[in-house]
């Protein structure tokens, strides 16, 4: 008769994590759960809307124009023909994949100035500090609108004007801990090692800052959506024929009493993606928050 089988130290430890995991606070937070598995469709449908959509987006027919929900028509169509359901999951792809491009110009300029503002301090801390005290305290539709009427409407002005905006946000995040962390002994440690400061900074302090990056990234891509679709509502994000969730909500604006599906599908679609994003942050915070995990 063989020998049981025994269980290793590793294959314990890897158990332990997984249990710890699955009981983590995000898990105990259904409405998180439930966020983030609507947030997968939402990626699901924006990588695969060619594929999903029974109609092409642009593909006008006046003859059924303004056509109510029908077998044929899910949402019903627009003032040219064109089939709702078909432009909201394509939709989904530019609101979406700019949003996530407005996050990332913010991340990738304001990650580094601010783990070089909190490391080095001094006068050069303060003259960035002040640079982004001035950007904040323009509303950040209204310095977006600026930058867009310099450079021209569309929608990459538009994604690179709003991730100028988000960049003092982060920054300053990333700065807060910074502050923190260099005055930990695994700082102090680094430097009597002789370690250039780059290292420090890149090497051993960013990694501390993925949690709140993270989070504020997560919660930034809700606020990215509203402000993007608000800039294609009033003309200067994205231009017809595109399909995008803001700009159909001006189309349907001039018809909601006769037909208000276009406004209808298209807000809902906003509403639903930023809800979801806001929710799964905030379970986000809660699991990687220390604090939040010891009281649990």
């Amino acid at each position: 008769m063989s020998a049981p089988l025994q269980t290793t130290p590793a294959q314990i430890t890897a158990s332990r994590k997984k249990k710890s995991f699955l009981a983590s606070p995000f898990f105990r937070n259904k409405l998180a759960v439930v966020a983030g598995i609507i947030i997968v469709a939402i990626l699901f449908v924006a990588i695969f809307a060619p594929f999903i959509a029974p109609y092409d987006p642009d593909a006008q027919d006046l003859a059924n124009s303004l056509q109510p929900a029908s077998h044929d028509h899910w949402f019903g169509t627009d003032k040219q023909g064109r089939d709702i359901f078909s432009r909201v999951l394509y939709g989904t792809k530019t609101t979406l994949f700019g949003a996530v491009f407005v996050v990332l110009i913010s991340i990738v300029v304001g990650v580094p100035v601010g783990l070089i503002s909190g490391y080095f301090g001094g006068r050069l801390d303060n003259i960035i500090m002040r640079i982004w005290d001035v950007l904040l305290a323009f509303p950040a539709l209204l310095l977006a609108f600026i930058i867009v009427a310099t450079f021209g409407r569309g929608f990459e002005n538009a994604v690179i004007a709003l991730g100028i905006v988000y960049i003092p946000m982060i920054s300053r995040i990333v700065r807060s801990v910074t502050l923190v962390e260099k005055e930990q002994s695994y700082v102090e440690a680094a430097k009597v090692l002789g370690l250039s400061h780059t290292r420090i900074i890149f090497r051993h302090i960013l990694p501390n800052c993925f949690s709140p990056i993270l989070v504020n990234a997560t919660l930034d891509l809700a606020y990215a959506i509203l402000d993007l679709a608000a800039l294609s509502f009033l003309g200067l994000g994205v231009q017809p024929p595109t399909a995008d969730w803001g700009y159909m909500l001006e189309e349907g604006r001039e018809y909601l009493l006769i037909s208000p599906n276009t406004a209808i599908a298209s807000g809902f679609a906003i509403m639903i993606t930023v809800i979801s994003f806001n929710i799964f942050g905030d379970g986000l915070q809660s699991y990687l928050d220390p604090k939040q995990r010891k009281s649990k």
